[in-house]
């Protein structure tokens, strides 16, 4: 499968990266990451990433390209880190000559012409990490330093248990190059003392269902000033992880488009019910955005009768 994404890249001479919607560390780590190896690797091609914001990760300084459609005519379109096509941060990957798809989802829908899909790969930078060690790519330190970086945030530090003995050989792969690891772990993951001081307000808010299940609800109205839904949501689904005797746990925010539902376990295959309500994922960590309340609440009871059913 590596094989034949690498011919695709190596045909055309213009490359447009995509990824899904509300960016997080894989999804930018693996669109930076690529579009570096092959700056680093076919110099004279046209290297384009396009898609929204990354809010999630105020220290990334990439400024993504606003093209016009006309770019897309005799290119390749390259989409990463998306299981459905809905979720991809700009449709106009359909107006390229031909498409291709790095993604370690579980496979919902065919996407691309050729699509490289494994879902036993921890991350899609673990997935791209790969592809440039078996083609014997060249690695540069921007691409490295990105592509660990969403190495990290999808093992949730090597600790999520997706994580294999093939993930460190990756991770050592890309620590051939001198990452700055405390720059990197610290943009990550050092709060302001006033997020601090938020996150134990919504630790206050965690409700429990009959069996067990964590759950917070954010309204709209109790968003801090200026934030999207969704960067919110993700970022307070953590604080239920490690409740004893809680083996799944849902946070709900409410956002213009909806409420956002992330949906994490540490025991059950919980992607079934992200997939019922239109979203994916993975089997123990996935989302979705459903219409209102009503109907978080009513995945909220998927998910408790999950809890119940014998293991």
């Amino acid at each position: 499968m590596f094989k034949e994404a690498l011919k695709l890249i190596k045909k055309y001479q213009r490359i447009i990266i995509h990824r899904h919607k509300h960016p997080d560390g894989d999804a930018i780590g693996s669109q930076i990451g690529l579009a570096e190896l092959i700056r680093r690797n076919f110099p004279q091609k046209e290297v384009y990433m396009v898609g929204d914001p990354a809010t999630r990760l105020p220290f990334i300084e990439t400024v993504f390209d606003e093209i016009p459609d006309s770019y897309y005519e005799g290119a390749l379109a390259v989409i990463l880190d998306c299981g459905s096509s809905h979720l991809i941060c700009d449709d106009r990957y359909k107006l390229a000559e031909k498409t291709l798809r790095f993604d370690h989802h579980i496979y919902c829908e065919a996407i691309a012409d050729v699509d490289v899909v494994d879902s036993s790969y921890e991350s899609a930078c673990g997935l791209v990490t790969d592809f440039a060690r078996r083609t014997k790519l060249k690695l540069s330190l921007p691409a490295a330093t990105a592509l660990y970086m969403g190495m990290v945030t999808d093992s949730g530090r090597f600790s999520f248990d997706s994580t294999t003995a093939r993930t460190f050989e990756l991770a050592a792969f890309l620590l051939s190059q001198p990452i700055e690891l405390n720059k990197l772990y610290y943009n990550l993951y050092a709060e302001d003392f006033s997020k601090i001081l938020e996150r134990a307000d919504n630790m206050h808010k965690i409700c429990f269902t009959e069996n067990n299940v964590a759950y917070i609800y954010t309204p709209k109205e109790e968003l801090p000033e200026g934030s999207d839904a969704a960067p919110v949501s993700s970022g307070r689904v953590g604080l239920m992880r490690d409740i004893k005797g809680v083996y799944a746990w849902v946070n709900f925010t409410e956002g213009e488009d909806g409420v956002h539902a992330e949906l994490r376990s540490n025991r059950y295959n919980i992607n079934p019910i992200a997939v019922k309500y239109g979203g994916g994922g993975h089997k123990k960590a996935s989302g979705c955005v459903v219409p209102d309340k009503e109907t978080a609440m009513q995945l909220l009871e998927d998910l408790n009768k999950l809890a119940g059913e014998p293991v």
